[in-house]
């Protein structure tokens, strides 16, 4: 008898101590979120006030109605739809200019098989700009299943760089993007992904502030930076403070944790961006908490890639900032609605 009250009285013992440890747990974390997080900055042009729509986001200047990362995207999707942010991804070429591409070749998006009659790949860093002028970027673009570029120029035409460049689908430099657009259009937003890994991910920051600061002041605090290498944001937080950053995938990831575990009041990233796919390995990644408690930092909250409408409709009603698509006119057109 004496055995087993003791064992009992050893049980609850170890309950109390349990119950205890988890109140103070539980306490703890309700004070640290009743703590005002500190904002990364006070006025965050990638922000939309609170019962306003999201912002507009061409997708590589929106790869569905025009040819990705040409000009004639990024005008006739900013003439069409109204786009407010223009989205690219960067690459340094051979003579250290940085052009807009998704891939570190051109292949997939050129004729440079077709001219040069191989299959090899075609790397953006291993040729100059002038080499890379030689390509007709709309010459693989198809819509409804024609392809309308491929017949704007001969393979040994003459003229052939300058009719290319005439018709916005020659490879483009940063300089050509913001150029065409910086006098006439300074409330424009953009998100730039540096490609580029190591040393040449660092050389690509460094001339990218080089040329917003020379040339294009007026978007300096208007272009966010990303990229996936951790050692080059790494760089722009150390060498770059000025720049705006989005958060990189492992920032994603810290984000999203910190938030499951209510300890986001630790977590000090300065990324003035939060930009997220709507799931990562099948969790869902468009939980309202995540939204809020960006915005009680000010930092935005931007998805990608949506190109369907009832992810729109869901993401535009749980109040996020923009939505990345390749599909500009869908989205003025479900945006629309709203209004």
């Amino acid at each position: 008898m004496k055995f087993y009250t003791n064992n009992k009285l050893k049980k609850t013992k170890k309950w109390i101590i349990t119950g205890s440890v988890l109140g103070v747990i539980a306490l703890f974390l309700l004070t640290i979120n009743l703590i005002p997080p500190v904002k990364v900055m006070e006025d965050n042009p990638f922000l939309v006030e609170e019962g306003e729509l999201p912002m507009l986001c061409a997708h590589r200047g929106g790869k569905i109605s025009n040819p990705e990362n040409t000009l004639k995207a990024y005008k006739n999707s900013l003439r069409d739809y109204d786009i407010d942010i223009m989205e690219t991804d960067l690459w340094l070429t051979k003579d250290n200019h940085l052009v807009l591409n998704h891939d570190s070749t051109i292949n997939r998006t050129s004729d440079v098989e077709e001219l040069t009659g191989s299959k090899e790949d075609y790397l953006i860093s291993d040729h100059t700009l002038d080499e890379l002028k030689n390509f007709n970027f709309g010459y693989n673009f198809n819509i409804n299943g024609e392809y309308p570029y491929r017949d704007l120029v001969t393979f040994d035409q003459e003229n052939r760089k300058e009719v290319i460049e005439e018709n916005d689908l020659s490879i483009v430099t940063i300089e050509d993007l913001l150029g065409t657009f910086y006098e006439d259009n300074k409330d424009l937003l953009f998100i730039v992904e540096i490609k580029d890994s190591g040393e040449r991910g660092f050389l690509a920051a460094d001339i990218l502030e080089n040329i917003l600061i020379e040339n294009f002041p007026d978007y300096l605090n208007r272009i966010v930076i990303g990229t996936f290498h951790t050692e080059v944001e790494n760089y722009l937080k150390t060498e770059h403070p000025s720049l705006l950053r989005g958060a990189s995938t492992g920032a994603v990831i810290k984000y999203c944790v910190m938030n499951w575990t209510a300890t986001n009041l630790f977590n000090y990233d300065n990324y003035v961006c939060l930009q997220l796919p709507t799931s990562q390995m099948g969790i869902d990644l468009t939980w309202d908490y995540h939204i809020s408690e960006a915005h009680q930092k000010n930092i935005a909250v931007q998805y990608w890639t949506i190109n369907d409408e009832a992810t729109m409709r869901t993401l535009i009603e749980k109040g996020c900032d923009a939505i990345m698509t390749d599909d500009p006119a869908l989205l003025k057109s479900v945006l629309d609605s709203y209004k």
